[in-house]
C-alpha cells in the first residue's frame, strides 16, 4: 500500500509517458495542479499528495527526505518529474536518487534557496524565513494559514479543511529551503531539465521584494548549476503553472518532445 495519496489522470489506459507532479507546501496535488489535467490526453499522470496534505495521511514532520523517497517509490519506469516550490526539491532529490528513470526534470520556482544563498537577496531571504520559522511557533493553525496567505498574492486553496490541514503541516514542516541538494550531480546526467519562474511584474511590491526577487535569483541559480533551461511566464509569480497555465502546459510539452533520443540512463561527464 502507498503511503501517500496519488490520484492518477490517465485518459488512455496507460499508454504514453509516465509524470508525477509534486506540489509545494500549503496545498495539495489537486489543487496545485488542476489546470494541467488536459496533458493527460496522451500520457498517464500521477498526482501526489505529499505526506500530511490533501488526502495522504497525517505526519508527525513533512520532510524533503520523506517524500523523495515516495517520489521514487512512484518510478516503476522512466518519468517525468516535475515540481513547484517545496515540491521542486522534492523532486530534485528523487531525480538524484534514481536518475535512470528520470525521462525530464521540470522545476517551477524552486524552494531551493541554499543552492543560491551566496547571492545577498537569497541570504536576506533565508534569514527572513528563519525569523518566521521561529516566530510562528507560538501561532494556531488558522493564524498561520491567514498570515501566510496574508503576505502575498496567491489565493487560499479550498476546501478550508484541507489548507488549514496544510497549514498544521506546513507548520511542522523541515524547512525544504535549507536542503543540500546534490546539484553537480544531477547536472552530469543527459535528461533535458527546464527551470521556470515568474516575472513578479503583477505582484505587489511588498510580495515582490520579501519573496519574487529571491525566487527567481534562485531559479535562475538552480537552472545554471543543474544545466537546465531557464524561461520566465510573463504575468505570473510564484504559481505560474496556476496562474499561466497555457504557457506552461506549452513548455512542459515542448521539455517532454525533448525525450525521445535520449536514453534515461545515458550520463555526460562532468564540466
Amino acid at each position: 500500500m502507498l503511503p501517500i495519496h496519488v490520484t492518477v489522470w490517465d485518459d488512455h489506459a496507460q499508454r504514453g509517458d509516465q509524470v508525477i507532479l509534486v506540489h509545494g507546501t500549503m496545498t495539495w496535488g489537486l489543487a496545485s495542479f488542476a489546470h494541467q489535467r488536459s496533458l493527460a490526453k496522451d500520457r498517464r499522470i500521477l498526482v501526489v499528495d505529499r505526506r500530511g496534505f490533501g488526502a495522504s495521511p497525517d505526519t508527525d514532520q513533512s520532510d524533503y527526505d520523506v517524500d523523495a523517497d515516495d517520489i521514487v517509490g512512484l518510478m516503476d519506469r522512466p518519468s517525468h518529474l516535475v515540481g513547484h516550490s517545496y515540491g521542486g526539491v522534492v523532486a530534485m532529490l528523487a531525480a538524484a536518487r534514481r536518475p535512470e528513470r528520470v525521462s525530464s526534470l521540470a522545476l517551477i520556482e524552486p524552494s531551493a534557496l541554499a543552492v543560491a544563498a551566496d547571492q545577498p537577496v537569497v541570504a536576506a531571504a533565508l534569514d527572513a524565513n528563519r525569523r518566521y520559522v521561529a516566530a510562528s511557533r507560538s501561532m494556531s493553525a488558522e493564524e498561520y494559514l491567514r498570515t501566510a496567505y496574508s503576505g502575498s498574492d496567491e489565493p487560499m486553496p479550498e476546501p478550508f479543511e484541507y489548507a488549514l490541514r496544510a497549514a498544521r503541516t506546513a507548520m511542522r514542516e523541515r524547512p525544504c529551503w535549507e536542503a543540500e541538494v546534490p546539484v553537480d550531480d544531477i547536472r552530469r546526467t543527459s535528461y533535458p531539465k527546464l527551470v521556470l519562474a515568474g516575472t513578479w511584474e503583477t505582484a505587489s511590491a511588498e510580495y515582490r521584494s520579501a519573496t519574487g526577487d529571491a525566487l527567481v535569483a534562485t531559479a535562475r541559480t538552480v537552472a545554471a548549476r543543474i544545466g537546465a533551461s531557464f524561461h520566465q511566464v510573463a504575468g505570473a509569480d510564484h504559481s505560474p503553472h496556476r496562474q499561466r497555465p497555457n504557457e506552461v502546459n506549452r513548455l512542459l510539452l515542448g521539455l517532454w518532445a525533448q525525450t525521445g533520443n535520449v536514453q534515461p540512463t545515458q550520463l555526460t561527464s562532468a564540466d
